[in-house]
């Protein structure tokens, strides 16, 4: 797909399996607690359960892995008929512990393309989850030098960009979001005018799919993040 990036001046970028690892630990956390739960239900079943519990506590908790381990709690109580063990609740609760207190993985090629683009564009992160979490990976990465601004949104749908977009003084026909999603990513983003490049991860979330007549073509796919350089330093 040939997209014209010349008038981009501002590049913003989504945290999450974009710039470091995240829904791998997720997927591997759930695989314990369907260990944990084993006894009350089959690991289909827990794990179509422990969705709807999210969903169902997304405008509650919002995102993140202290709402996620909420639902987990939630989860085991539903699939026990409130007979999970007091011990469990504290695995469960280790479970999440451990997932925050994760070192952060970057991805292959992410702080080539910051220390490319630094100074040339302005750089930004608008991700979405909860503001402590994502603050602590962020410090943790190394990568807060490459940034301008960081931006932890409840939602990233079209009124939550263009309501960013305006607060920062950022016109649409400049700015560039890259990210691995396209739901939150990519489709708000061609809806408001601006321009995506959509990098894939090897996982994503059910709540992330979208549905076959949803994807459009007007955007920029690449296989690794590093690529855009070729697009960007022309």
């Amino acid at each position: 797909m040939e997209v014209d990036f010349s008038n981009i001046k501002v590049i913003g970028f989504d945290a999450d399996d974009t710039l470091w690892v995240n829904e791998t630990y997720f997927r591997d956390t759930e695989e314990k607690f369907a260990d944990l739960l084993d006894c009350y239900e089959t690991k289909n079943k827990i794990d179509q359960e422990l969705f709807k519990m999210e969903m169902a506590n997304l405008e509650t908790y919002g995102y993140g892995i202290k709402g996620f381990m909420l639902s987990m709690i939630e989860s085991a109580l539903d699939l026990s008929n409130n007979k999970v063990s007091q011990q469990t609740i504290v695995e469960i609760l280790d479970l999440g512990k451990k997932m925050i207190a994760h070192p952060v993985e970057l991805l292959d090629g992410v702080e080539e393309v910051l220390s490319g683009l630094v100074g040339k564009y302005r750089l930004i992160v608008l991700t979405k989850g909860d503001l402590l979490d994502q603050e602590r990976k962020l410090e943790k990465s190394g990568l807060s030098k490459y940034f301008h601004h960081v931006e932890v949104l409840s939602e990233k749908k079209e009124n939550n960009y263009s309501n960013l977009l305006e607060h920062l003084n950022i016109d649409v026909n400049e700015f560039l979001m890259i990210g691995n999603s396209l739901k939150s990513d990519v489709l708000p983003i061609i809806n408001i005018g601006a321009k995506a490049v959509h990098v894939p991860f090897h996982t994503t979330w059910a709540h992330e799919m979208v549905a076959e007549d949803e994807i459009v073509n007007n955007h920029l796919k690449l296989n690794n993040i590093k690529d855009i350089l070729k697009y960007l330093e022309n």
